[in-house]
């Protein structure tokens, strides 16, 4: 009697095996996956943070270097503002008192001490004929700047002179015949003699006594004074 041959119920047998397996390869590469998106991460915020530490340290170097630079110019600034035009003559201790009669200067044209008690306006005002000195000494003590010249002065250079008044406040200017220079600047307690409109200086006058810090009376008026 034959004996029935069994019937494998698995004819490959590998093939199970062989789920498994592949089931850890899976999970191992998506763990890999995962594991390297981390470090790409980490590698991110490190250079984010680094960035951030430079900027801010840039930032930092930049304010500090602005503020010092601020400062330099600042003291510069003073430093210029404190330092006398070159050339110019200054008198210390002058009176302010008011009077009524005429007073004998000790420098010309003044440039301080006792005045009238009204001003001649000098709100860029330009005269053609010479004022009274106690009247033009009050708009100084107002803190304004005297442009003042005699008949050696070039006709440019007083047409020069006029433009520039006429366009700038707390400034007056008038012919003055007794002068030892063509052209003189006087401000409260300073003045500066100068042979042309164009010298540099001029300018430097200006920027610095027109309201400077010399004024006795700062913000004083320059207008509703003496007209002529």
């Amino acid at each position: 009697m034959a004996t029935a041959k069994s019937k494998n119920p698995n004819p490959n047998p590998g093939a199970g095996r062989g789920k498994p397996a592949t089931k850890a390869a899976k999970t191992a590469a998506r763990r890999a996956r995962i594991e390297e998106q981390r470090r790409a991460e980490r590698a991110r915020e490190r250079r984010n943070r680094i960035l951030t530490i430079a900027a801010s340290t840039a930032i930092v170097v930049a304010v500090a270097a602005g503020g010092w630079y601020l400062l330099d110019s600042a003291n510069e600034k003073e430093k210029q503002q404190a330092a006398p035009v070159s050339g110019e003559k200054t008198w210390d201790d002058l009176s302010q008192n008011h009077v009524e009669s005429q007073v004998d200067y000790p420098m010309t044209p003044p440039v301080g001490g006792d005045h009238n008690a009204a001003w001649m306006n000098c709100n860029g005002d330009v005269y053609t004929e010479p004022i009274q000195n106690e009247n033009a000494v009050h708009s100084l003590e107002h803190g304004a700047v005297w442009v003042t010249y005699n008949d050696k002065a070039a006709k440019a250079d007083v047409e020069a002179l006029t433009k520039k008044v006429k366009s700038t406040p707390y400034t007056l200017m008038s012919p003055y015949k007794d002068t030892s220079s063509p052209i003189t600047l006087s401000a409260w307690g300073h003045q500066l003699k100068v042979d042309k409109a164009s010298d540099p200086r001029v300018d430097e006058f200006f920027e610095k006594y027109i309201q400077g810090a010399q004024t006795p009376e700062p913000g004083a008026a320059c207008t509703n004074g003496k007209a002529a």
